[in-house]
């Protein structure tokens, strides 16, 4: 039995949809569903395959089925949003997401409307840009803040006035300062980034954390940002970005970022 499987909604458009990759089962054609002033693009998909536990089990079991289709779902969102020659206001849907006919989907987009044209003005002629800053120089980061730290400066006195006994204990509450002042300051410099950020951007959120296994790097992950950038303001966040990388670098952090993407992370349906 074959059901629709939906890759985003987006304004309506006109036109082919010009989608290089088959859908998301590598075979059937990527489609759109016209409903008033909106598209669905989708794709056929049996029910059996994607049924949302066969989806779970092939969570646990087959990452490398889930790696595949996750790209293959990512990309019909990206070739969606941009259609002869214009960038589209798309709003992307999450993984798996599946109706069983055109009646159902039609049926939730009708009970939907008003959400998803409110959604659809918020990110008008905006796309979101990824930011990742890590700390490539922990030492580098520690060392600085050791030098502009008055508490640290005071303890260091202390310990170096005392007998080499008692020194040995106080050392260890002088590394606990010394971390616990390196975490304040740390969490104020990643505040500076993102708020330097946010006022080039129409909303901004900070996302999880991401640990090393998932980053494929040896240095820690200390902000991971998404911006929602109007077209108008993207030469400025750019720029932004350069002055931060520049100014970073030599504290001892690394600033990546990527885009313009769909807006994943502002739209919530």
């Amino acid at each position: 039995m074959q059901g629709l499987y939906l890759y985003c909604l987006r304004e309506r458009a006109g036109g082919c949809l010009a989608v290089s990759a088959n859908g998301i089962d590598g075979k059937g054609e990527v489609l759109t569903f016209p409903f008033r002033d909106l598209e669905a693009v989708v794709s056929s998909v049996s029910l059996q395959e994607f049924d949302s536990a066969e989806i779970q089990r092939k969570a646990q079991d087959d990452l490398c089925w889930i790696k595949e289709k996750s790209i293959t779902h990512e990309k019909v969102i990206e070739q969606a949003m941009r259609q002869n020659g214009e960038v589209l206001s798309v709003i992307p849907m999450r993984f798996g997401t599946i109706f069983k006919d055109k009646p159902s989907l039609e049926g939730v987009l009708d009970k939907e409307y008003l959400k998803i044209e409110d959604t659809l003005e918020r990110i008008r002629g905006k796309q979101e840009w990824s930011v990742k800053v890590y700390l490539i120089e922990r030492e580098q980061f520690e060392q600085t803040v050791k030098e502009g730290s008055e508490s640290v400066k005071e303890k260091e006195e202390e310990v170096a006035s005392l007998p080499e006994g008692m020194a040995f204990f106080m050392e260890e509450e002088l590394k606990e300062i010394i971390a616990k002042e390196a975490r304040k300051k740390l969490s104020d410099f990643v505040t500076g980034l993102f708020d330097r950020l946010a006022k080039h951007s129409a909303a901004s959120v900070k996302n999880r954390i991401l640990q090393k296994e998932l980053t494929g790097k040896r240095e820690p992950m200390v902000l991971n940002s998404a911006h929602l950038v109007h077209e108008k303001e993207t030469g400025n966040f750019i720029a932004e970005i350069g002055d931060l990388k520049r100014e970073i670098r030599a504290r001892g952090f690394c600033l990546e970022y990527s885009g313009p993407w769909p807006a994943y992370s502002f739209t919530s349906l």
